[in-house]
């Protein structure tokens, strides 16, 4: 009878779109979870049949609402978010050490100078005064010291950090690999698997954090990844693995296929790309700033203590021990080094200044410092300073722009696979009252279906 069947097929197309709204309202809170609809179709009568209205209703699928584009747009915005994420609590920890008058180099270097100054304006010959000199040559080396065990333990975090990375995503590349293959078996037999795409989506989501990604459906339901520099991560069930080689200087590759390609530490975007552009960018060139101004600071006070006479009227020898290379002392005072040794006698007179005034005059010499060129040692720390602020709120506006850019692709994803409370809540009601309505139907037959019975009898 096609009333009868037309109402049970109504009846139970309504029983899906419930079961499909009830599962949308489960997963109200469900982060990543994408809502689902029961696509509905009405079926026509057969072929010939033109007394017949149709044969009912049928769900041809359950929808997984989802727009690709959108998804893409998160994904992007993600790796920008997670570029300037990881930078920032560096660039902040060195603006505060390097802007605070107790360890800046800039207070270290100007009471050195106030030091001499002090003793030229008073005895050259005064221990005290010459002491209080040594005293500040020592608190300024240390400074120096200081900063660049800084800059070591930045290195040192940076490489922790990067292959605690590198870990944490070979963990997701097999797992989007692993539910690509899921996805792939379950399509082919038929089988739902909104719930596997949306933990895919969601592990693509956290590798777009860390990497710059570009993302390609397949035909068989399966997705592949790759860098935007082109070498694959994923393609369909494979996986690639990175790989992070080398103690101090890190060299990272991709393996995928029996192959390895070279990575561009910096090229890779994301997490580990915003870690590969400080270290290459900031942190490298204003430790090697502060080197030269340690070494050249050194060079000519040494080279000016030389040209004069000790006390005991010999010739003047350096002060300071420079030592290249990152050492944690950095800048040291020679060993043994006494007030007498201080060689401010330009003639051998233990009253003569004039050497002491070219010591004092170096504070005004021009030394060449990295990423600065030739500037005045008076003023290197505080350039070297500026430019790290600025760097700092450049990162800062970035990583600002990239959230607010994050905020609105989520924004986006939402309002196309987002559950909508009240959306769900009109669909709950209306596929209700479709059920209500094609169980009344099926009343209705079941009651002419009783009366020709009857009329019969």
């Amino acid at each position: 009878m096609s009333i009868m069947n037309n109402a049970l097929s109504g009846a139970l197309a309504s029983q899906m779109a419930l079961a499909a709204t009830s599962q949308n309202l489960a997963n109200l809170q469900t982060k990543g979870y994408t809502r689902q609809m029961a696509l509905l179709t009405a079926v026509g009568p057969q072929t010939g049949n033109n007394r017949s209205a149709g044969n009912g209703v049928a769900v041809n699928d359950l929808l997984r609402i989802s727009d690709d584009y959108k998804n893409q747009q998160m994904w992007r915005a993600n790796s920008g978010v997670g570029r300037h994420t990881q930078t920032q609590p560096y660039l902040t920890q060195l603006e505060r050490v390097m802007g605070d008058d107790a360890a800046s180099l800039s207070a270290g270097v100007d009471k050195f100078f106030e030091a001499m100054n002090a003793v030229a304006g008073v005895d050259p010959t005064s221990t005290p005064l010459r002491q209080q000199v040594l005293t500040a040559a020592g608190t300024m080396a240390q400074r120096f010291n200081n900063l660049n065990n800084v800059f070591n333990a930045q290195m040192q975090s940076l490489r922790g950090q990067r292959n605690a990375i590198v870990s944490t995503a070979n963990v997701t590349i097999d797992n989007i690999a692993a539910l690509n293959r899921q996805i792939v078996i379950a399509a082919a037999t038929g089988t739902n698997h909104s719930s596997l795409t949306d933990a895919r989506d969601q592990a693509i989501d956290a590798l777009a954090a860390q990497l710059d990604l570009e993302v390609s459906d397949q035909p068989d339901g399966s997705r592949s990844v790759s860098l935007k520099t082109g070498q694959a991560l994923v393609i369909g069930g494979v996986p690639g693995q990175l790989k992070i080689s080398g103690g101090s200087v890190q060299t990272f590759s991709l393996a995928f296929a029996g192959s390895t390609f070279d990575l561009d530490p910096v090229a890779m975007g994301g997490q580990l790309g915003g870690l590969g552009a400080y270290e290459r960018d900031i942190i490298q060139p204003l430790q090697q700033g502060v080197s030269d101004m340690a070494e050249q600071i050194a060079d000519k006070v040494n080279t000016t203590l030389a040209a004069g006479f000790k006390m005991d009227g010999t010739a003047g020898g350096p002060m300071f021990v420079f030592t290249p290379g990152g050492s944690a002392s950095m800048l040291t005072i020679v060993a043994g080094y006494q007030t007498a040794d201080l060689a401010f006698s330009s003639d051998g007179t233990p009253g003569d200044s004039k050497n002491l005034q070219a010591l004092i005059d170096i504070k005004n010499q021009p030394i060449n410092v990295t990423s600065l060129g030739m500037v005045l040692i008076g003023d290197a720390d505080t350039q070297l300073t500026g430019k790290l602020a600025v760097d700092s709120q450049q990162n800062r506006s970035a990583l600002k722009t990239s959230q607010t850019i994050r905020d609105q692709a989520v924004d986006d994803w939402k309002s196309t696979s987002g559950v909508n409370q009240d959306e769900e809540a009109i669909n709950l009601v209306e596929f209700q009252n479709m059920y209500q309505a094609n169980m009344k139907v099926m009343s209705v037959a079941n009651a002419l279906f009783d009366a020709t019975l009857a009329m019969m009898n």
